[in-house]
């Protein structure tokens, strides 16, 4: 069992879903395992590996219903009951095992309005999340489909790589990445206390962000270098010549550059258009650095062109080197007071983010009906004075101790 969660039903076994179950494996191999995804051969594949204890080779359609042929005309069975005999004769295999305690979307956003239906109609009450890299949307499908979308907590983890698939598959994929949570008003305390505790207990390091905040920074350091790179292939291809003398010519800083191009087009085609409009605003301003560029290039402005350089130079210096190195082995114990309203655990943890903290652990310590204790446990990382004063100024009264 892992952080609380006996039985995890991933859909999606590409590279994240699998790596998922991976981690999960590596950590508590006896927590259970189901996996669903539309590739027979995946399904076979995470079996065969073992990030899977039970597979389902399905894809749902808009009515809710299993759409491969050979389950053509059943019922989707019930995750809220899967001992139930529809989920028994879909497997061919009977199951005394408890129902998901967690549901994590790991397929395209564009599939999460059929799944967020077909959940809802099978009465699941658990917790959900996902993996999807656009955050606005997905929340506003979640709000109008699912009957208590408070259970629905979208996530992002910040990993990935150009290869994709099952095959790609790694247990340590998110050892020190960033995984980002973006609650809400709406979110339940108790439901994201256990999602971030699931999520610190693979090796990530789960922070909070506003959900359009989220679509905008991926936007700008993940969708856009995407996109540029694909753009300077193109450019490379046009002019490669005949015989691709251009190409073969391409040395290590090209190769680098633009290693995210190879990515799979229908997943980036996706993303893209999930989050359309932010891209295009970004797109539109990079676009103005490059005509800047091309400006001062062209009248020669060697100075400005200089210090354009530096700046950007001296900026990616900053950059860490690895995923994560922790300052030192010292935590931070922080006890906050509060009421039971909503939004506060989303209002608490995005200002640890905006402050760089980095929270370990989160508990809930109910003393009344009114009244709990937030307890935090965290890294000595970020600016914790800034912390700390943003939540006096929102009139709560931190309490720390050092461990």
């Amino acid at each position: 069992m892992l952080a609380g969660f006996n039985t995890v039903l991933i859909v999606g076994l590409g590279l994240i879903g699998g790596s998922i179950a991976g981690a999960v494996k590596s950590k508590a191999p006896g927590t259970r395992i189901i996996g669903i995804d539309v590739d027979a051969e995946a399904v076979r594949q995470a079996q065969e590996l073992g990030l899977i204890d039970e597979g389902i080779t399905q894809r749902v359609g808009t009515a809710g219903v299993w759409t491969v042929p050979s389950f053509a005309g059943l019922i989707v069975p019930s995750f809220a009951d899967l001992t139930a005999q529809s989920f028994a004769g879909l497997t061919g295999e009977s199951t005394e095992q408890r129902a998901p305690d967690l549901i994590i979307l790991a397929t395209p956003a564009g599939t999460f309005e059929n799944w967020f239906r077909l959940i809802a109609a099978t009465g699941y009450t658990g917790l959900i999340t996902d993996t999807a890299s656009t955050k606005s949307a997905v929340i506003g499908t979640a709000k109008r489909i699912l009957p208590d979308s408070k259970n629905f907590i979208p996530g992002h983890p910040m990993a990935g790589s150009e290869a994709g698939g099952i095959a790609a598959a790694r247990s340590d994929l998110f050892e020190g990445a960033y995984w980002i949570l973006t609650p809400d008003a709406d979110t339940d305390p108790q439901q994201f206390g256990a999602l971030h505790g699931f999520i610190a207990a693979l090796g990530a390091r789960p922070i909070t962000v506003d959900p359009a905040e989220h679509d905008k920074a991926v936007a700008i350091i993940s969708h856009i270098p995407h996109i540029a790179a694909s753009s300077l292939v193109a450019l490379a291809g046009k002019h490669s010549g005949e015989h691709g003398e251009l190409l073969r010519l391409a040395a290590g800083g090209f190769k680098d550059t633009t290693r995210i191009a190879a990515g799979d087009p229908d997943l980036w085609t996706g993303i893209v258009t999930d989050n359309a409009d932010v891209i295009a605003d970004e797109l539109k301003e990079l676009i103005g650095i490059l005509s800047d560029y091309e400006e001062k290039i062209r009248t020669g402005e060697k100075s400005e062109i200089r210090r354009n350089l530096a700046e950007a130079a001296d900026l990616r210096k900053t950059l860490p080197a690895a995923k994560w190195v922790p300052a030192t082995a010292k935590l931070i114990e922080m006890r906050i007071p509060m009421g039971n309203r909503p939004g506060i655990i989303a209002e608490i943890t995005a200002a640890a983010g905006r402050m760089g903290c980095n929270i370990m652990a989160i508990e809930i310590d109910h003393l009344t009906e009114r009244r709990a204790i937030l307890d935090l446990v965290l890294s000595d990382e970020g600016n914790m004075q800034g912390f700390v004063d943003a939540l006096t100024a929102a009139d709560y009264a931190p309490q720390i101790s050092e461990q």
